[in-house]
């Protein structure tokens, strides 16, 4: 696995970001989009319906997205993993301390709801007690899944052996990486 210092073995055409909730995944997804000149793709997006509720064609839009020549996106969703995976040629890990990723994720489930953001199709933070009742909130189920990529990342990785992994492991190691990146 690359490190920030390392240099990617060659131009990267499709990539996934993985990462916690709150880690920057689609931040950074959309940087290396813009840096590159490839279009990124929220995975969110596709996923989220109204209500919430996921949309009945996600994995068809996953499957057109996978098909593509170049694409950026996140590696989230059990089920559009090995669909995006097969396919990506460079996954970025924003493997970033837990405590500064669950901070951004707090701050930000905070403000969308104060400010009532409209996220995909509709849909604003449910009301923030639902951070104590609902076991799927997203902060409850990043706290709940944080170690999860510890595993993830390695085993894809060796499953794959097409695929290069980059691990960024600081906000530092991201600005180095993107900097390299050519333009």
């Amino acid at each position: 696995m690359l490190t920030a210092a390392d240099p990617l073995p060659s131009l990267p055409r499709r990539v996934l970001v993985a990462g916690v909730s709150g880690s920057g995944k689609t931040t950074l997804a959309g940087r290396i989009g813009a840096r590159l000149g490839i279009p990124h793709t929220e995975l969110d997006g596709l996923h989220h319906g109204p209500g919430w509720r996921p949309r009945p064609q996600f994995l068809d839009d996953v499957r057109t997205l996978a098909s593509g020549e170049c694409w950026v996106t996140e590696w989230q969703y059990a089920a559009a993993r090995p669909l995006l995976t097969v396919r990506a040629d460079l996954l970025v890990w924003l493997d970033l301390p837990f405590p500064l990723t669950l901070s951004r994720l707090v701050v930000r489930t905070v403000r969308r709801r104060l400010r009532r953001e409209v996220l995909w199709h509709g849909n604003i933070e449910p009301p923030l007690h639902t951070i104590l009742t609902d076991r799927e909130h997203v902060v409850r189920w990043a706290i709940a899944g944080r170690h999860k990529l510890e595993h993830r990342v390695p085993a894809t990785l060796a499953e794959f052996p097409h695929l290069v992994g980059v691990r960024l492991r600081s906000r530092r190691d991201v600005e180095r990486w993107v900097a390299g990146l050519p333009d």
